[in-house]
């Protein structure tokens, strides 16, 4: 318990160092974070039982080379492209907004810097040298989320791509 409050101290310490942008980089962060873990869940949990499905229905029609049995399985296989894709643009517009939130911390720490040389004068650097690192501190927080996301959300979507090539290639058309 007692370390779960120096964990949370710590994180209260950053947050005030970098100001309350780091906030919105942080909820950016677990928006993209819940998406993906509920696009693996999908991959692992649902998608296997919605592939059978189209599988076995597949498997079950006795015409598979008419026009319309061609017709009949691309529409299947665009619904399945569907449910696979879903989400996917809105976790990549998230994980590329993390930085931009980050700059906007920057831009918004620099403006308190200027301010604070405006009010006290350019003779104080620690006040100016407190400033600037809060200015950077949200760059480097919406750099570090956009990185992990980046590396996450390209996985995912292999594995999106891998699924739908097998769900193709497990649809023979004659």
């Amino acid at each position: 318990m007692i370390y779960l409050i120096e964990l949370w101290e710590s994180v209260r310490d950053f947050i005030a160092t970098g100001g309350n942008v780091l906030y919105v980089v942080a909820l950016a962060l677990f928006l993209v974070w819940v998406l993906m873990i509920e696009r693996y869940w999908y991959l692992a949990s649902v998608f296997p039982k919605v592939r059978d499905e189209i599988i076995s229905n597949w498997d079950a029609r006795s015409d598979t080379t008419s026009w319309y049995a061609h017709r009949i399985r691309d529409t299947w296989i665009s619904q399945a492209s569907d449910g696979l894709s879903a989400r996917m643009l809105l976790i990549k517009t998230l994980v590329a907004m993390c930085p931009l939130i980050g700059l906007l911390g920057t831009v918004t720490g620099m403006i308190g810097v200027f301010e604070t040389m405006a009010t006290q004068g350019t003779s104080n650097p620690r006040l100016m040298a407190g400033g600037i690192s809060m200015a950077t501190i949200p760059t480097m927080a919406g750099m570090v989320a956009a990185l992990s996301g980046v590396f996450f959300s390209s996985r995912l979507e292999a594995k999106v791509k891998i699924a739908r090539a097998k769900l193709i290639d497990s649809l023979p058309h004659h």
